[in-house]
């Protein structure tokens, strides 16, 4: 990884972060962008007192010419790509009876279409490094999670992008990573929209029990390393993927009592 420049969004907490600590610890060269520039700023201040190579730059990837910017704004600083990690995300907890609709196309518009415009823009320079796309997805990208529909949604429409991408380069030596860790301890929960677009401000689960983002990072950059197609994290989350494959009907039920037991769960 030493001088490989690497784009990470959703840099400012969890994973991003973590991953930029690690990417930073190995001699690369990053991009971090968030929409969150104090956050961002507080990153680079410690990243740079370490000598660490680092660009900011404040991006909200919904917004296509945002991610424009990044990638123009790399190239400028570095002249080249050779890792992407789209990992910028939001979730949500809500009735999709009860939804409004705006939530599922925030959902959409952050966790999808911010994957395709980063990648779109960075393509033809991770084509000439033969570089890594990754993707953060998640076991709801393989199994859908009731009071979550715009998250599955939008998890599931990122890997089928990323698995077609990833074919039609086949010849061009481009590496693509759909990473979907299990219930990861990180900001996400506290930043998921309720039914009417607030935040829902606290997580429904005991994020000590959680993995690590730390944790998570390691394993993303050793499948990047490794140059894998696909890695699923935690126990938990192995089992849903590989028994959803042959007692589909047994798992929705497994699914939906499992979260049901949340607490304030908006089903029972």
């Amino acid at each position: 990884m030493k001088n490989k420049v690497v784009v990470i969004t959703g840099a400012s907490s969890g994973i991003g972060k973590a991953l930029a600590f690690e990417f930073a610890a190995l001699g690369a060269k990053l991009v971090i962008a968030a929409r969150n520039q104090e956050k961002l700023k507080k990153i680079e201040e410690e990243l740079s007192s370490k000598q660490y190579d680092v660009l900011t730059v404040a991006t909200d990837v919904s917004i296509e010419n945002d991610c424009k910017i990044l990638i123009e704004r790399s190239i400028e600083k570095y002249g080249a790509i050779d890792i992407l990690i789209n990992n910028a995300g939001i979730s949500m907890r809500a009735l999709f009876e009860e939804v409004d609709m705006t939530v599922l196309h925030q959902l959409m518009d952050i966790n999808f279409w911010g994957t395709v415009y980063c990648t779109k823009y960075a393509l033809p320079y991770l084509l000439k490094s033969k570089g890594s796309v990754v993707g953060v997805s998640s076991i709801a990208g393989y199994k859908g999670l009731p009071g979550r529909t715009g998250y599955s949604a939008s998890k599931f429409a990122m890997q089928g992008f990323l698995e077609t991408l990833r074919i039609e380069n086949l010849k061009n030596n481009l590496h693509v990573l759909i990473a979907c860790p299990g219930f990861t301890a990180s900001n996400i929960r506290n930043t998921a929209l309720a039914k009417d677009g607030s935040m829902q401000g606290e997580s429904p689960l005991d994020e000590k029990k959680l993995m690590s983002a730390e944790k998570v990072a390691h394993h993303i950059i050793n499948a990047i390393k490794k140059r894998k197609h696909r890695i699923v994290l935690t126990t938990q989350g192995k089992l849903i993927v590989l028994l959803n494959k042959f007692f589909p009907k047994l798992m929705d039920k497994m699914v939906y009592n499992h979260m049901a037991k949340e607490p304030n769960s908006p089903f029972k």
